[in-house]
């Protein structure tokens, strides 16, 4: 019996999510990305890492190593201050897309720009994918998209496949996959890509999806996600002044 359309589309609400906290720092992560943890034995598709994290004003992650990832940061509210052994530095504000791949080993720092003293805290989202292949050299890239995202439709912010080539903000090292967002008024809809796996993350605001719950609707409000699994077509609808962001995948983990 071939599966109906909520087996296809599962809605993971807010709560549902892994919470992890510190003295600066709170982490809600769509997969367990915390501890020693098999990211891939968690993953769906290609996406590994999806947290939504809130960093105190003046605080952040010193250098750390990663190795053979593709680490995409967006930012909701606030700077991200970032640099990396690579020689790139930069402030990463909402509307700015960054990507960085660690290929064959980067060291880098990512902060809350704003000084302690200001009490700003620091509201981003990073999503980590593998490479397609091992041992790409590291490189570093960012776009301003903020013209793009006035459109209320979807738009590419990063991509490796060849559909996307001409239209993606910053390219990432993985063909098999893109990462799209969406600014909508209420009212304004745009539908899912067709994929054998999505990601949908509603960082602000409330979508309506079609087949969301017992093949009918369903309603998301920030923080909830729906993952899709060889579907594609849904309609999501902004019931309030919304940001959707999506990962389409050709690909998964073997």
């Amino acid at each position: 019996m071939a599966p109906t359309v909520s087996e296809r589309v599962r809605i993971v609400r807010s709560e549902q999510r892994y919470h992890w906290r510190n003295e600066w720092l709170t982490s809600h992560q769509s997969f367990p990305a915390t501890g020693n943890f098999d990211l891939a034995a968690n993953a769906h598709g290609l996406l590994m890492v999806h947290n939504e994290d809130v960093v105190d004003a003046g605080e952040g992650f010193d250098t750390h190593q990663h190795r053979d990832t593709e680490i995409v940061t967006w930012v909701l509210e606030g700077t991200v201050v970032h640099q990396d052994s690579e020689g790139h530095s930069g402030l990463v504000h909402p509307g700015l897309a960054q990507r960085m791949s660690a290929g064959t080993g980067i060291l880098h720092s990512e902060r809350n720009g704003a000084p302690r003293h200001e009490r700003r805290t620091l509201h981003v989202i990073q999503m980590w994918i593998p490479p397609d292949r091992p041992g790409r050299a590291p490189s570093y890239q960012e776009a301003d998209i903020r013209a793009e995202l006035e459109r209320n439709e979807l738009v590419t912010v990063a991509s490796g496949m060849a559909r996307y080539r001409d239209e993606t903000a910053i390219t990432l090292g993985n063909r098999y996959a893109a990462f799209h967002v969406a600014r909508l008024d209420p009212g304004r809809a745009i539908r899912l890509p067709d994929a054998p796996f999505g990601h949908v993350f509603l960082a602000r605001g409330a979508v309506r999806v079609e087949g969301g719950e017992a093949d009918g609707d369903a309603v998301l409000h920030a923080g909830d996600a729906i993952r899709t699994t060889a579907t594609g077509g849904q309609r999501l609808t902004a019931v309030q002044p919304s940001e959707v962001l999506l990962w389409e995948m050709h690909a998964g983990f073997a």
